[in-house]
C-alpha cells in the first residue's frame, strides 16, 4: 500500500466543517424516508485490493494509549508498529505493553509524525472524542486506513466531513460500537427486524448515571509529563484541572456529551440498527434534562429526550428514567424484548424460546469487530460500523443532547442534516476549532 501514502506536507486542506450541506425539500425527504431509502452516496465502494496477501501483516499505528486505546492495543500487539499520546506516562504504559509481549514498537507524543510513517497501513483513533474527527480525516488523508472509538464526532458537521473524506479517498473506517458485533445485539436486532413479535411500537434505550471520579479540586499547573496545549488541541482553552482531562473528559460539553454519547453511542446505535435506518435518522427531537453537576462537570445528570421516525417509531433515550432500565427495550403492542450486554430476555418470558430459530439473512453478521475490521481492510468491503454508520448514531447522540440543552421539540431533516426553521438549533452543528488547531493549517 506504500504507494498510496502521503506525507503530512501533501494532507489537502478541508473547508470549513459549519458549512450546511445542500438542502432538498422535507416532502422529497418524507417519501424516501417511508420507503427506507436514502438519497446519499450509500452504495458500499469497492475498490481494488491492496497489495496484501492472505496471511500479509497489516501494520498498526495507534493514536491515543490511556485504558481505552491500551484495551485496543492489546487486540493489535503483533501488528502494532508505532504508538502516540500527549501524555507521557500512557505511553510509557503502552511501550511496556507491546515489550512484555514480545513486541518493539515506536513512540512518539505528536501524531502527525505517526501518519508520516509509510509503513503504517492502519490507524487506531483512542483519543477524547474532539480529537476524533481531526486525527482521523488526517488519518485518511494520508493514506490509511481507520478505526476510531465512539461516538464518532464531538458535532454532526464534524461527522458528516468524516464520511466525505472518507469516499474520497476510498478508505475503509470502522467505527468502535463493537455491539454490532456482538451475537447477543444480532440476535435481538433479527428478532424485531422478523416481524415475528408484531408491530415495533417504541425503543427505549438506558443509559447510566454520570459516573465521574474525583472531587471538587482548583485549577493547577499540568503535570510534566503531559502536554495539555496538545490534549486540549482543537477544543477552547481553559486552565488544566485534572478533573477535566483522561477519564472525566465524557462529562464536559467542551470534549465530550456526557452518557449520551458515552453509553448511547453504543445502544442507539443498536436502535438503528433494528430500525434498518442506517442510512437515515429521525424526524423530530425534543427533549429535557437536569444540570445538577454542581461545577464538577456540565453534562446532564437526568435527562429524557424523544426521536421519532418517519414510521412512527419512537426512540426515547433516558438517564436515571424510572421507566427506561438501562440497555434496549424494544416495546410492540402485546410484548417487549429487552437487550443489554448480559442478557437477552422478553415479556412475556416464554416467549423467547419460540424466537431461538429466527434468521435475518439482511442482519450483517460480524461475531469480532477488530478482525471485521482488518478483514475489510484487504477485501475492500465495507465494515459492520462503517463511517456512515457510525456518523448517523453518533448523530442520534449530538440530537438528543441539543434538544436537551434546548428544552424544546426541533424538526430534523436527515437528507440536508439540519434543523428546519431553527438558527439557534443550527448553530450546534458544528464548533469553532481552536488556533491553530484547525484543518487549513495543520
Amino acid at each position: 500500500m506504500s504507494e498510496h501514502r502521503k506525507t503530512r506536507s501533501d494532507l489537502s486542506q478541508l473547508s470549513d466543517l459549519s458549512q450546511p450541506v445542500k438542502k432538498v425539500a422535507r416532502r422529497t425527504f418524507l417519501k424516501t424516508a417511508s420507503a427506507g431509502v436514502a438519497t446519499w452516496g450509500v452504495s458500499p465502494y469497492i475498490v481494488p485490493a491492496s497489495a496484501f496477501g492472505a496471511n500479509e501483516r497489516i501494520v498498526t499505528g495507534h493514536i491515543g494509549t490511556g485504558g481505552r486505546g491500551c484495551s485496543l492495543l492489546q487486540g493489535h500487539l503483533r501488528n502494532a508498529a508505532i504508538v502516540c499520546d500527549v501524555d507521557q506516562s500512557h505511553l510509557a504504559d503502552a511501550v511496556k505493553l507491546c515489550h512484555d509481549a514480545g513486541q518493539t514498537v515506536d513512540a512518539v507524543s505528536d501524531y502527525r509524525r505517526l501518519l508520516d510513517r509509510r509503513d503504517v497501513d492502519v490507524v487506531i483513533v483512542a483519543t477524547p472524542d474532539h480529537w476524533h474527527a481531526m486525527a482521523t480525516i488526517h488519518a485518511i488523508e494520508s493514506g490509511k486506513d481507520v478505526y476510531c472509538e465512539k461516538p464518532l464526532s464531538l458535532t454532526i458537521a464534524e461527522g458528516r466531513r468524516m464520511v466525505t473524506v472518507a469516499r474520497k479517498h476510498q478508505r475503509i473506517v470502522q467505527t468502535g460500537t463493537q455491539q454490532r458485533s456482538d451475537p447477543l445485539f444480532r440476535k435481538a436486532v433479527e428478532i424485531v427486524r422478523s416481524g415475528k413479535m408484531g408491530s415495533l411500537k417504541e425503543i427505549l434505550v438506558g443509559v447510566p448515571n454520570v459516573r465521574f471520579r474525583g472531587t471538587k479540586v482548583p485549577d493547577s499547573a499540568p503535570p510534566a509529563e503531559l502536554d495539555y496545549d496538545f490534549w486540549l488541541g482543537p477544543a477552547p482553552w481553559r486552565p488544566y484541572n485534572q478533573n477535566r482531562t483522561h477519564y472525566n473528559f465524557r462529562y464536559f460539553r467542551d470534549y465530550a456529551g456526557g452518557q449520551i454519547t458515552n453509553w448511547g453511542a453504543h445502544h442507539l446505535d443498536v436502535a438503528l440498527w433494528a430500525l434498518d435506518a442506517d442510512q437515515s435518522g429521525p424526524l423530530t427531537v425534543e427533549g429535557r434534562g437536569k444540570f445538577e453537576g454542581g461545577g464538577l462537570y456540565d453534562v446532564c445528570s437526568s435527562c429524557r429526550a424523544t426521536l421519532q421516525f418517519a414510521n412512527g417509531v419512537n426512540v426515547v433515550v433516558g438517564q436515571l428514567q424510572p421507566d427506561i432500565p438501562l440497555g434496549l427495550t424494544f416495546v410492540f403492542e402485546n410484548a417487549k424484548l429487552l437487550v443489554d450486554r448480559d442478557a437477552l430476555k422478553t415479556e412475556p418470558a416464554e416467549l423467547l424460546a419460540t424466537l431461538s430459530n429466527v434468521h435475518v439473512s439482511s442482519v450483517a453478521v460480524s461475531n469480532n469487530h477488530d478482525q471485521n475490521f482488518l478483514d475489510c481492510v484487504k477485501s475492500r468491503e465495507l465494515p459492520i460500523s462503517d463511517v456512515e454508520t457510525g456518523h448517523r448514531s453518533a448523530t442520534l447522540c449530538h440530537l438528543a443532547n441539543i434538544a436537551i440543552e434546548l428544552g424544546r421539540r426541533l424538526n430534523w431533516n436527515p437528507l440536508t442534516e439540519r434543523f428546519e426553521g431553527d438558527a439557534a438549533a443550527n448553530d450546534q452543528l458544528a464548533r469553532s476549532y481552536r488556533e491553530p488547531w484547525n484543518f487549513a493549517q495543520l
